[in-house]
């Protein structure tokens, strides 16, 4: 069981790179954006869990930008505090300033702090991985992240970044979304994923049928061969930011039937609990609005004609 939590760990940060393809789809005609910014935020995220010290030229890899530019950028972030450069092995960490900046953003959310209590008795309960995500590019970034009693083989953790496109939580995010972004966002999947993009877009229709009929969608190996899971699509008291939530399992622990049956619908009601629970409460330093609860989903199939054309 050690061996597929390694082998797990180890092939999602390397397909979450993948999906993230640093530099790719930039605005080049937008004439707000500012292309040196993006460049050096690209360089901190170069940057993944677990894996430790950069070079020049493992960024410049990463990233898709000439090294001459790499190092100007990493000298600067260095400056700022966002980088620390460790003179023995020539290479780079992140810095300090980057964990306070992560910091306060998810310790003001709202959404996260009425989350981490009901995901963590679901994942006791189901013995279970549960997890909150949010989009990051054309990923799901995790937000929060709870594990049950006895789960050893799934070790993703807040910060962890997974497909959109492959994956129950980013699915269900996808979804909810109005069809002018969710048809931005399959755009974007499908130039990215366009060697297999026959396969994506038949998990997608399928997934997106199954959100229109129960409220919650299935995955079984679509992302990786080893894992199986449902998502639910979460929106903030206001209805103003999306999210998703999602429970997970190796295949070998759990049936289809009882994904279906027993693991969605509670998920459907914890995505519904915490929407509560954020109503409840005020956000930080603001009282709670008094505007009505946007649905969690349309409560129709979006139309995948657009994408049916490509």
């Amino acid at each position: 069981m050690g061996n597929v939590s390694h082998l797990v760990t180890r092939t999602a940060a390397f397909q979450s790179s993948l999906e993230n393809g640093l530099g790719e789809g930039l605005p080049s005609k937008d004439r707000q954006f500012v292309t040196a910014l993006a460049r050096g935020l690209d360089i901190l995220r170069a940057f993944h869990a677990g894996e430790g010290m950069l070079g020049n030229q493992e960024i410049a890899h990463r990233t898709g930008l000439p090294k001459p530019t790499v190092a100007r950028l990493t000298h600067t972030l260095t400056e700022l505090g966002y980088l620390n450069y460790i003179r023995r092995f020539r290479k780079y960490e992140l810095g300090a300033s980057v964990l306070a900046l992560g910091y306060a953003a998810i310790s003001s959310m709202d959404v996260r702090r009425a989350s981490r209590g009901p995901l963590e008795q679901l994942a006791h309960s189901l013995n279970a991985s549960t997890a909150l995500g949010g989009r990051d590019r054309h990923s799901m970034i995790y937000l929060e992240a709870c594990r049950g009693p006895s789960v050893v083989a799934i070790t993703h953790d807040v910060g962890t970044r997974v497909p959109m496109a492959s994956t129950a939580m980013g699915r269900a995010y996808l979804f909810s979304l109005p069809d002018i972004d969710r048809n931005k966002h399959i755009d974007a999947i499908r130039r990215r994923w366009r060697d297999d993009w026959t396969k994506v877009k038949t998990g997608l229709e399928r997934s997106f049928k199954e959100m229109a009929e129960r409220g919650f969608c299935i995955t079984w190996g679509d992302w990786l061969p080893e894992l199986c899971g449902v998502g639910a699509p979460l929106r903030n008291s206001d209805g103003t930011a999306a999210y998703a939530i999602n429970a997970s399992a190796p295949i070998y622990q759990i049936s289809r039937d009882r994904l279906e049956a027993d693991w969605g619908p509670r998920l459907v009601k914890v995505a519904r609990d915490i929407r509560t629970a954020m109503a409840a409460q005020p956000s930080a330093g603001q009282p709670v609005s008094a505007a009505p609860v946007r649905p969690a989903m349309a409560g129709q199939r979006p139309s995948m004609a657009a994408m049916a054309r490509r």
